[in-house]
C-alpha cells in the first residue's frame, strides 16, 4: 500500500505511520523555564544531529487551539533549554509530563519530580537522569507550513551521572533508556556486539 503525502491525507494520518516505522525513537525530557514556571515535556521526534558542533534537533508542535507548546513559547522567549534522558525507572512520570497543563502550572510540583541547577542561567537538570544537555538554540527549521518545528540546539554541557559511566578510560556509558514504539514505550534491553568484519 502506498500511502501519498501530497494527496488529501491529514497530518494525524502522517503522524500515525512515521511514528510507528522510525523505531524506535529516544524519549528526550524537554526541561525549559518561563517566569519561575519549570516546564517538562518529553518528546520522541529527538535525535542528535551531529557532534562537532554538537548538536541535536527536537521537533515541538502546537496545542490544540493552535498556541504553541509551552517548551516551543519557553524556547522561543529564552533560548535555552535542559534536556534529561529518560530511564526505565522514571517512565511513569516521564508519561504523566505528556499532559497538557495550564502554562502557569509546573510538572515538576504536580508531579512530584526533583529538579537541580545543572549550569548557571538555564533551566534544571531532573534528579536522577542518567543523562543531560544543557543547550541553546541555534535555530528553527521552515519546513514549508504545517504546525510542527524542528528546533536545532547547540549542546553546551553534558552531564553523565557517574554511575552510569562503567569504563572511565573508554568512557563507555550505559543506563536503560525508554524508547517510543508507535504508540506504545519499549525498554531497549539486551545489547548485540557489532559482528567482526571479515
Amino acid at each position: 500500500m502506498i500511502f501519498d503525502l501530497d494527496s488529501d491525507k491529514t497530518l494525524n494520518e502522517t503522524y500515525k505511520l512515521m511514528a510507528q516505522t522510525i523505531i524506535p525513537r529516544p524519549i528526550a525530557w524537554v526541561v525549559t523555564e518561563d517566569e519561575g514556571v519549570v516546564n517538562i515535556a518529553p518528546f520522541s521526534y529527538f535525535i542528535g544531529l551531529s557532534s562537532e558542533p554538537a548538536s541535536v534537533l527536537i521537533s515541538v508542535g502546537h496545542k490544540l487551539d493552535g498556541t504553541p507548546k509551552d517548551t516551543l513559547a519557553n524556547i522561543r522567549k529564552h533560548k535555552k533549554c535542559t534536556i534529561c534522558m529518560v530511564q526505565e525507572s522514571d517512565l511513569q512520570k516521564m508519561h504523566f509530563c505528556s499532559k497538557g497543563l495550564d502554562k502557569e502550572l509546573s510538572e515538576a510540583k504536580i508531579f512530584d519530580i526533583d529538579t537541580k541547577i545543572l549550569a548557571d542561567g538555564y533551566p534544571p537538570m531532573i534528579k536522577g537522569v542518567p543523562c543531560a544537555y544543557v543547550c541553546d538554540l541555534n535555530q528553527e527549521i521552515d519546513l514549508g507550513g504545517g504546525t510542527t518545528i524542528p528546533l536545532v540546539l547547540n549542546v553546551k554541557q553534558i552531564f553523565v551521572a557517574d554511575e552510569s559511566i562503567v569504563d572511565k578510560e573508554r568512557l563507555t556509558i550505559s543506563f536503560d533508556p525508554v524508547a517510543r514504539i508507535g504508540k506504545s514505550y519499549a525498554f531497549l534491553g539486551d545489547e548485540i556486539e557489532a559482528p567482526v568484519i571479515p
